[in-house]
């Protein structure tokens, strides 16, 4: 049965009609008005509705940043929104035919790589994505885990640097502030600005830029092999690898999928946090290793994921 998966972004709005193998087939996207809660929710419906018309669909899964409730209805919190407490499931079937469901957008991309990704032969999953910040998604059983209140798995939230540097959540030290693309770039520009030699091609870079560094330059060069961004993004790794061995002895996962933006780095990020889960895991040489991998979703996985979700949800597969 066809479902509809929606990924909220903060400039675009995507959209796919999905089978049940995972395969879109039809996509649409259209800008995300971000600071206009009431046109947001005019704009995903349309997007709905475009995307339903003609064709036999269960339901609209729709992927958003911030707390969902446990009823896949509410959105608690947005972070990128002034969504509090708001009834966007309610909202939006004012406006459309079909029944909907509410996702975390992390929950999603998660969840299509459980079903049609990296994970997919595994019944117990952790996802991070690396991305402007961590985002997380945990898999027991087969099912996904959102908690009692549903907003379970903000694994980006987890505290590792005891009084570290501040989160926008209001927690200092969170993993967010050390793993994310948003820490990669901050600890790039500091490198640049530094005026040391491990420094001197991300300044290259950075002057040829125009002045100031962004993630396209780091990744630049970590592709050359840059001794100075190989040694942060290491970092990056040893401290999302350190975080993996605690989330490793609480939920015993088989397997942790890495996505986001930083994931593009591969083995360069992944070995170093494969080394620092090892060398923290508790028990090591007694406990199971779980596998570190890269995940196999680069763009699609918000929407497919929202799709099969709301397929799950609403009862059908």
């Amino acid at each position: 049965m066809k479902a509809i998966g929606i990924d909220i972004g903060g400039t675009k709005i995507a959209g796919a009609l999905v089978d049940q193998d995972g395969k879109i087939l039809k996509e649409s996207r259209v800008p995300s008005p971000a600071q206009d809660a009431k046109a947001m929710v005019a704009a995903v419906a349309g997007l709905i509705n475009e995307l339903a018309e003609g064709e036999d669909v269960l339901g609209a899964g729709v992927a958003a940043a911030g707390f969902i409730d446990a009823k896949q209805a509410n959105i608690i919190y947005a972070p990128n929104i002034n969504w509090r407490n708001e009834p966007f499931k309610a909202r939006l079937e004012e406006l459309v035919s079909i029944p909907v469901i509410i996702e975390n957008d992390a929950n999603a991309a998660g969840w299509a790589e459980y079903r049609y990704g990296a994970g997919k032969n595994y019944q117990h999953m952790v996802m991070l994505t690396l991305g402007t910040g961590v985002g997380g998604a945990i898999i027991v059983d087969g099912r996904m885990l959102r908690g009692g209140f549903g907003v379970a798995g903000e694994l980006g939230h987890l505290r590792i640097v005891p009084d570290g540097r501040l989160c926008g959540c209001g927690q200092r030290g969170c993993i967010e502030q050390y793993g994310s693309g948003s820490a990669l770039l901050k600890a790039a520009r500091k490198l640049a600005g530094s005026g040391g030699p491990a420094g001197q091609r991300l300044l290259e870079l950075q002057t040829a830029a125009g002045g100031e560094l962004s993630g396209q330059e780091v990744y630049q060069a970590i592709l050359e092999r840059d001794a100075g961004a190989l040694r942060i993004l290491a970092e990056l790794g040893e401290y999302v690898g350190t975080a993996i061995a605690s989330l490793s002895a609480v939920l015993d996962p088989e397997i942790v999928v890495i996505g986001g933006g930083v994931s593009a780095a591969g083995d360069l990020l992944l070995e170093p946090m494969r080394k620092a889960y090892l060398d923290h895991l508790p028990a090591r040489g007694f406990r199971p290793e779980l596998k570190i991998v890269a995940a196999e979703f680069v763009n699609d996985a918000g929407v497919v994921g929202a799709a099969d979700l709301a397929r799950t949800s609403l009862g059908s597969r």
